[in-house]
């Protein structure tokens, strides 16, 4: 069951339904089962046992006809194409109440996801510390990012200092920017960028109640 190496331009719609392989496949190990087949997996995650393949399909051979999905090699072939099997240094920019939310979340360095710095404006919080990660001045963020390799930066900053902000960032050699604000921010300077519409999934939400 070795992976293929494939550099075929793989879709969104399959990058986001990783995860959800991830979580179900996690489970899957800690109840003790071993091994399934598409078709099991399909009942489990309401996704067709086709499309299971077909995403699948995008990295590799993962699977043997007849005998399913070897659940510990899936995971660890998952974690591999999800960058799971590295670790990544983050700072928060913007420490209200959705920052403080994000730094209490403790599964992000359960999976390699780890604070190494806040900034804020809030001359009462400067140098203070939370869970061992200290909290600095906005000033201080180039010698900072000088000083600590930083992977990627998280924003939860008003929409209307955003841009600003961000246009900061792109000044360090980060691979990533996590936005939680209103504002769509272009992908620059190679940097990937994912948007978190938490208004959005609400108004979803909204509409499944009402159906």
């Amino acid at each position: 069951m070795k992976k293929d190496k494939v550099k075929k331009k793989v879709s969104n719609a399959v990058i986001k339904r990783l995860p959800k392989y991830y979580k179900c496949i996690s489970k899957l190990i800690d109840c003790g089962i071993e091994k399934i087949s598409s078709n099991d997996l399909s009942d489990r995650m309401k996704i067709t046992p086709s499309q299971i393949r077909q995403d699948l399909n995008n990295f590799g051979c993962f699977g043997t006809q007849g005998y399913g999905y070897e659940l510990k090699f899936l995971l660890y072939e998952i974690e591999k194409i999800l960058g799971l099997d590295r670790k990544y240094n983050m700072i928060l920019v913007g420490y209200g109440n959705l920052g403080k939310a994000l730094i209490d979340y403790k599964e992000f360095k359960r999976k390699g996801f780890e604070f190494k710095g806040i900034f804020d404006i809030n001359k009462e919080i400067i140098n203070s510390e939370v869970n061992g990660i200290k909290i600095y001045d906005m000033s201080e963020m180039e010698s900072f990012m000088e000083e600590n390799k930083i992977d990627i930066v998280v924003l939860t900053v008003p929409k209307e200092v955003v841009n600003k902000i961000y246009l900061e960032v792109l000044k360090y050699e980060i691979k990533g920017v996590w936005n939680y604000t209103q504002e769509e921010l272009e992908p620059l300077n190679g940097i990937k960028v994912e948007q978190v519409h938490l208004m959005e999934s609400l108004m979803m939400l909204s509409y499944k109640v009402n159906e």
